[in-house]
């Protein structure tokens, strides 16, 4: 839906299941419709697409992409972003590390991307002041991105991709950006990586010169088309994990020029004082499927930076009294569960500066974890969850 003249909210569709775009279309013809009657019956609600690739390479066959677009229509939806981080299968396996792969090394995440993009154009509404935004993975995974020659490879797969982008606009007359997603433990870890890594490999001025090689346009033209089209995807879950300050992190990519295209609404677990009930509490979430990465706060403001529930276990004794975030995506109408807390509060206060200053047009909620969390917040269907999410956002933007 539409919030004020130009924000558009929704949620992830990755919440439910389906790595082949049939199964992916079953489920979204079994929530979409539904979660719309609980949530704006009597108005159009966007869709926050989640395509695995073999799902994308599917959709773009042009039966598919029109029974899917008679779907869209017959049932008041439409599509403005979508979440490419996910290549592979994201549900019901481990997933953990592995979400990062193929990363922007390699020629297949170009592809992929490229493939979402046309796709984009294809799905959204014929309003022209509509762009549409994909998220994507934050570079690589933290480790890869200190071996040699990485960075290069893939600051020139994100040009090649953005030129893509540029033709794609010249075409179809459709913007579509992308979006990196700063995470805990990955090359874009916070705030301040990602804008130095804009500064310094895509907006720099070798970066520039390449990309006017690539278009064909001129100097002031291609930065003007790469800040258009590449930015960043502002996970609210993953900033407060990193003990970002809200309004500061979102000053930093101001000064650097960098859009924030997609505003991810989530939130993560939080851990206010670890002692002796800390591990019991927590493996009730350490779900074996995705990564749940643990950031410290010691007394002394220095942080502690865990690539999984296990190893934090693992340095307890020395954690007692200090305050931990954990990376799991929890309903964001819960400021609390049973004996953990949750960071609700910071998405509280982007909420807050959002309604001051429009952070992005795109709002996303992004709880993908319900099918497995603890059983005592599954008591309502998925359905229902989600809309009360929405409704639990679009009450707070417009009071």
């Amino acid at each position: 839906m539409k919030i004020g003249s130009a924000t558009h909210l929704t949620y992830c569709t990755n919440i439910h299941r389906g790595e082949t775009w049939l199964d992916t279309f079953i489920g979204l013809k079994r929530h979409l419709p539904e979660v719309k009657r609980l949530f704006v019956p009597n108005e159009t609600m966007g869709v926050g697409l989640r395509l695995s690739a073999i799902a994308s390479e599917a959709l773009v066959n042009a039966s598919e992409l029109e029974a899917f677009k008679d779907f869209l229509a017959r049932e008041g939806l439409y599509v403005f972003t979508i979440n490419g981080f996910p290549y592979g299968p994201f549900h019901g396996t481990r997933v953990k590390e592995d979400v990062y792969q193929p990363d922007w090394r390699f020629a297949e995440r170009v592809a992929y991307s490229n493939r979402l993009a046309d796709l984009l154009a294809e799905l959204l509404p014929l309003d022209a002041d509509i762009t549409g935004s994909v998220s994507t993975v934050p570079a690589t995974f933290r480790p890869i991105g200190a071996e040699p020659g990485v960075i290069e490879r893939i600051a020139e797969n994100l040009l090649q991709h953005a030129a893509h982008l540029v033709r794609l606009a010249e075409r179809s007359g459709r913007t579509i950006t992308l979006a990196l997603e700063p995470e805990p433990m990955c090359y874009l870890e916070t705030i301040e990586e990602a804008a130095r890594f804009f500064e310094e490999r895509i907006f720099s001025s070798p970066a520039v010169r390449r990309f006017a090689d690539l278009t064909r346009l001129d100097a002031i033209a291609a930065e003007r088309a790469l800040r258009r089209h590449l930015g960043i995807c502002y996970d609210v879950c993953h900033a407060a994990v990193e003990f970002e300050n809200a309004s500061e992190s979102l000053a930093r990519l101001a000064r650097a020029g960098i859009g924030i295209f997609k505003l991810q609404l989530s939130a993560a677990l939080k851990v206010p004082r670890v002692d002796a009930r800390t591990i019991d509490q927590l493996r009730r979430f350490d779900d074996g499927v995705y990564l749940h990465q643990v950031v410290e706060r010691k007394p002394d403001g220095s942080l502690v930076r865990f690539l999984d529930l296990e190893p934090a276990f693992a340095n307890f004794d020395q954690a007692v009294g200090n305050e931990w975030r954990v990376h799991c995506h929890v309903p964001i109408f819960m400021s609390a569960l049973p004996e953990l807390d949750t960071t609700q509060d910071f998405l509280r206060e982007i909420l807050a500066l959002h309604q001051r200053t429009p952070i992005s047009n795109h709002l996303e909620v992004e709880t993908y974890t319900f099918d497995v969390l603890p059983e005592e917040l599954r008591r309502v269907d998925a359905s229902t969850a989600i809309a009360r999410e929405l409704g639990w956002v679009r009450d707070i933007l417009t009071a």
